[in-house]
């Protein structure tokens, strides 16, 4: 499940038109949140707050194994529209499979000039956390220099910086600021980041092959054939079989003249057409606009999002493939190599969105009225037209050949949003059960 701080942080850019999944770091976004799920450790509580739509407050604590909690304070330039844990969409809760917008370029707010003077300002967000007894302190500033230029500064405090280096190369963390800036074009996007702490400079940069469809633009309807349309003189003759959609690649490097040590690693990603998901930062299109009524057509092919990455320093090898199977089944499959060592592990993984019954929400789901002369399309399965009330939860397992199982359910309670899981090892007999947590978190909006 989500924080509270990541679903503010997300409706902020949401809210600004920011699109934070066209970044090289979030390259396999879709196949980690079916196997790199985060199971709740111990018991853990947390209550927000948002009394407007500029200012939000989150207090969280940790009963079990220690006694522990944090404050957090989350400012906003604009206004957000934050829901409360018992109407807020599930889906918008937890990190979940999905085939991500088609990238382009973003588009800056309006211009706002009173009295002949430019009167509009820069959007930005400002976060800090205060963890309690250890005094650790977290703080966020972000902030749109230009339609497709977002800079980060993230810096962390902490007492237990002051430790000998013996004791921190043990594990504690230290002091640290860096800073980052985003570039996004749509068909390229970069990343710059400086970390003061061990004066480390890296690079990320991710490229989108093919032509970028404008956002007004109706998808391309890959059921139709070629005789329904006018054919251009470049154009090849279709061959049936094997998925279509597009490919992006990219790239990072890393190097530390504090630490003398470098880095760099590439990756590929290749997602399905046409997008399963409408665009996050658009707002629902009319019934009767050629967005809205191409997306009530089921997709012709299963969603599906290929990727694979490689670093050749440290000869390691990852390739994933993840698919939506079903309207409420989606599965994912790992592969990771060491060129040097000869090891590898293979992981295996699923999501399964549970609903309630057929209820008296399906005549939502009919679509639209459509001319007589017109067939009429099929009941849609994508999920942007899912009904919140109809998700109960979802369940997500992995499994991977060293033995550990990971099992997880994130569902609605009445009001509160509620995670339980455990994790196991099952070449352990004296511990079989490594780890199991509960996760309950309520917040409130006006």
């Amino acid at each position: 499940m989500h924080p509270f701080a990541s679903y503010v942080l997300r409706s902020y850019y949401r809210a600004t038109g920011w699109n934070e999944d066209n970044l090289y770091a979030n390259l396999t976004r879709s196949s980690n949140a079916i196997l790199d799920f985060s199971v709740p450790r111990g018991l853990h509580l947390s209550i927000s707050k948002a009394p407007n739509g500029l200012f939000n407050t989150s207090y969280s604590m940790n009963a079990m194994p220690s006694l522990n909690g944090s404050v957090g304070y989350i400012f906003t330039s604009c206004n957000l529209d934050v829901k409360s844990s018992g109407s807020v969409r599930l889906k918008d809760m937890v990190e979940r499979f999905k085939v991500y917008d088609q990238p382009r370029r973003p588009e800056g707010k309006g211009e706002e000039w009173l009295a002949g003077e430019r009167v509009d300002t820069r959007d930005y967000l400002l976060y800090g956390r205060l963890y309690l007894p250890t005094g650790r302190l977290d703080a966020l500033y972000s902030t749109r220099l230009s339609p497709t230029l977002q800079a980060l500064v993230a810096a962390i405090s902490d007492p237990r910086s002051t430790l000998s280096s013996e004791k921190r190369s043990r594990g504690d963390n230290v002091s640290n600021v860096m800073f980052s800036l985003q570039h996004d074009i749509g068909k390229w996007c970069s990343e710059y980041t400086y970390s003061a702490e061990d004066g480390m400079w890296g690079m990320r940069v991710l490229h989108n092959f093919g032509r970028l469809r404008n956002p007004t633009e109706p998808p391309e309807d890959l059921n139709s054939s070629p005789g329904t349309r006018p054919k251009r003189v470049d154009e090849e003759e279709a061959t049936g079989g094997g998925l279509k959609g597009r490919v992006s690649a990219g790239a990072e490097f890393y190097i530390s003249a504090k630490e003398r040590s470098a880095g760099v690693s590439t990756g590929i990603r290749f997602t399905t057409l046409p997008d399963a998901t409408p665009p996050s930062f658009q707002l629902p299109q009319p019934s009767s606009s050629p967005l809205a009524q191409s997306s009530r057509s089921p997709p012709s092919q299963p969603p599906t999002t290929i990727t694979a990455l490689f670093n050749p320093m440290m000869g390691h090898i990852s390739a994933a493939y993840a698919a939506r199977v079903s309207r409420d089944l989606s599965m994912c499959s790992r592969f990771d190599f060491n060129v040097y060592s000869y090891d590898s592990e293979w992981t295996m993984g699923a999501e399964w969105w549970m609903r309630r019954a057929a209820s008296k929400h399906e005549d939502e789901l009919e679509p639209s009225p459509i001319p007589p002369e017109q067939p009429s399309a099929p009941v849609p399965q994508a999920e942007s037209v899912d009904i919140p009330s109809d998700i109960r939860g979802v369940v997500k397992a992995r499994i991977s050949t060293n033995n550990n199982v990971s099992l997880m359910w994130e569902g609605r309670l009445k009001q509160m949003l509620v995670s339980l899981g455990f994790v196991s090892d099952l070449s352990s007999r004296s511990k079989p059960i490594k780890a199991i947590g509960l996760e309950l978190s309520y917040f409130s909006a006006g």
